[in-house]
C-alpha cells in the first residue's frame, strides 16, 4: 500500500427478518459461499462475518440470524446475537423483502432500530420480482416510519445494484487500517463453516422431514499425507426417528449429503476431502450450553 493511501475498516451489521435474503446478499457481495441459504426459515444460527474490498476500503459484513419473535431457547439465543451484531457495528443494513413489504415484523424490527445510533441504510431486495411503482411506494413507507441515510433497491440472487451497494458502504466505513489480509474473505475456522455446508445440504435435501432442532458439528479435521483433509462431523438430531430420517433406507439419504456437502467443502478448503458423518440422537441438545458455545451463541438462561 502507498503510505499516502488513507485505507477504511469498518463493520456493517445485515440485520432483518428471516428469509429476507441476508446470507444470499453477503455471498454475493464477498463473493463466495459463506454463509448457507436455505428456503426453511432461521436458518442462519450464529453471526458468520464475510470481509470484502472495495477501492481501499475492507469491509467486514455480520451476517445475523433473522430477527423474530423468539418462542424457544434457542430462538431467544438467536435473536439476542442478531441485535447484538447490529450493537457493535458501524453501520446497520435494513433487509426487507420486497415481496413481503412492511408487514408485522419488519415493523417490530423498525420499532427497536430506532434506539440505535449507528448509520442506517435501507435494501430492499428482491426487487427482480416487484414492480417499480411498488418498490418506490415501499421505500417512501419505510422511510416514513423511520428515516435511513440511504436506500438501495437490489437482488442479491441476480446481484443487481450490489456493486452500488457495496461502493457506497466502503465510503462511509471508519478510515483507519484494515484488520485482516486483502485476500482473506472471512474470520470463521474451515471446521465451522464446513459444519454449516453439511448442515445445509442437510436442510435441502429433508426440507420439512427434518424438525428444526437438529445441528451439525466438525468433531475431527485430519490432514492427511497425500494433501487430502478426512473429517468427520456428528450430525445431532432429538429423536431416534429422526435419525431413521437422516440415514434413509440403506444409508441411501446421508449418502447424498454427504457426497453434496464433501464437493463444496473441498472447493471451500481448496483440498481433496474424505467426509464421514454419523448421527446421533441427543434428546435435549438445544438445552444443552456447550451447543451454543460450539454455534457462537450466547446461552440464554431461563426466567424464573
Amino acid at each position: 500500500m502507498n503510505e499516502t493511501t488513507q485505507t477504511r475498516c469498518g463493520f456493517v451489521a445485515l440485520i432483518g427478518a428471516p428469509n429476507a435474503g441476508k446470507s444470499t446478499l453477503m455471498n454475493a457481495i464477498v463473493g463466495a459461499k459463506l454463509s448457507i441459504v436455505t428456503h426453511k426459515v432461521q436458518t442462519t444460527r450464529a453471526i458468520v462475518r464475510g470481509i470484502a474490498m472495495t477501492g481501499e476500503a475492507q469491509i467486514i459484513f455480520v451476517d445475523t440470524p433473522g430477527i423474530f419473535q423468539p418462542k424457544r431457547r434457542l430462538d431467544r439465543a438467536m435473536v439476542t446475537n442478531a441485535w447484538s451484531g447490529a450493537a457493535d457495528a458501524d453501520a446497520v443494513c435494513l433487509l426487507v423483502d420486497a415481496q413481503r413489504g412492511l408487514d408485522e415484523g419488519n415493523e417490530a424490527i423498525l420499532e427497536k432500530l430506532s434506539a440505535t445510533k449507528q448509520k442506517r441504510i435501507l435494501i430492499l431486495n428482491k426487487i427482480d420480482a416487484v414492480k417499480r411503482e411498488k418498490l418506490l411506494e415501499l421505500a417512501q413507507a419505510v422511510n416514513t416510519r423511520l428515516p435511513f441515510e440511504q436506500t438501495f433497491m437490489v437482488s442479491a440472487l441476480t446481484g443487481s445494484g450490489v456493486e452500488d451497494l457495496t461502493s457506497h458502504l466502503g465510503s462511509i466505513m471508519p478510515a483507519g487500517p484494515w484488520l485482516y489480509p486483502e485476500d482473506q474473505i472471512s474470520d470463521a475456522p474451515l471446521r465451522s463453516l464446513a459444519a454449516e455446508i453439511t448442515r445445509e445440504k442437510l436442510f435441502l435435501r429433508l426440507h420439512d422431514e427434518l424438525p428444526y432442532e437438529s445441528t451439525v458439528e466438525t468433531t475431527a479435521w485430519t490432514s492427511m499425507k497425500d494433501g487430502s483433509a478426512r473429517i468427520e462431523q456428528t450430525i445431532y438430531v432429538t429423536r431416534e426417528g429422526h435419525k431413521k430420517i437422516v440415514i434413509g433406507k440403506g444409508g441411501e439419504t446421508i449418502k447424498a449429503i454427504s457426497m453434496a456437502a464433501r464437493k463444496e467443502i473441498s472447493a471451500m478448503a481448496e483440498t481433496p476431502v474424505h467426509l464421514f458423518l454419523f448421527v446421533k440422537v441427543r434428546e435435549n441438545w438445544s438445552d444443552d450450553p456447550e451447543r451454543y458455545r460450539e454455534m457462537g451463541l450466547e446461552f440464554p438462561v431461563e426466567k424464573r
